[in-house]
């Protein structure tokens, strides 16, 4: 299964590609996208390579990956649903973390929202998945509240095993939310 094109209400959600690099480019160069993630502004050689790292994603798993989002006015951010692959994620079949990450002009517009209930959608629907995940510091209230609004819920709080040097806020540990493919039928409710 090759990654699709999802479409909401405003926004397209494309496969990530490589004429998609200089809006990656963009994007990581605010330092206060990447406060909760680095710290400070990616340099470009940095994004180079997170590019590189994303494209190959895609062929993880199939019909998993990262997505360039678009809103009638142009680019908003990425989506991704992969496998587990970060040191606090343990592999498990049928799981897949959500992330998302948005230029700052598009930030409480409910846009990362829209796009994270999508894919939601998409890995239960058409993935077949039985959980997806999301993680954040504990700090990135934002981050949180909208993995709540996507219908995810609080799962665990734990201190990250990444060898990073730390952030401000980091000593506040990290959070996970989940949804299980159970849990996002019953809040569906019955189908006509």
């Amino acid at each position: 299964m090759d990654q699709p094109t999802l479409r909401t209400r405003r926004l397209t959600l494309v496969p990530l590609a490589d004429e998609h690099l200089e809006l990656e480019v963009e994007l990581d160069s605010d330092p206060e996208v990447m406060r909760y993630l680095i710290g400070r502004a990616a340099a470009r050689a940095e994004v180079e390579r997170a590019h590189h790292r994303r494209l190959a994603a895609a062929h993880e798993a199939p019909g998993l990956g990262f997505w360039a989002g678009f809103a009638a006015n142009g680019f908003v951010g990425w989506w991704i649903l992969q496998p587990p692959h970060g040191p606090d994620q343990v592999k498990t079949p049928g799981e897949a973390d959500l992330g998302y990450r948005l230029l700052r002009s598009r930030w409480r517009q409910g846009y990362a929202t829209e796009g994270a209930r999508e894919l939601l959608r998409y890995a239960f629907e058409d993935v077949g998945l039985d959980r997806v995940f999301a993680q954040t510091m504990a700090v990135n209230t934002a981050s949180r509240a909208t993995m709540s609004a996507a219908g995810l819920a609080f799962a665990r709080a734990f201190t990250s095993a990444a060898d990073d040097e730390p952030i401000p806020g980091a000593e506040q540990g990290e959070v996970e939310y989940e949804l299980t493919r159970d849990a996002w039928l019953a809040q569906r409710g019955p189908m006509d």
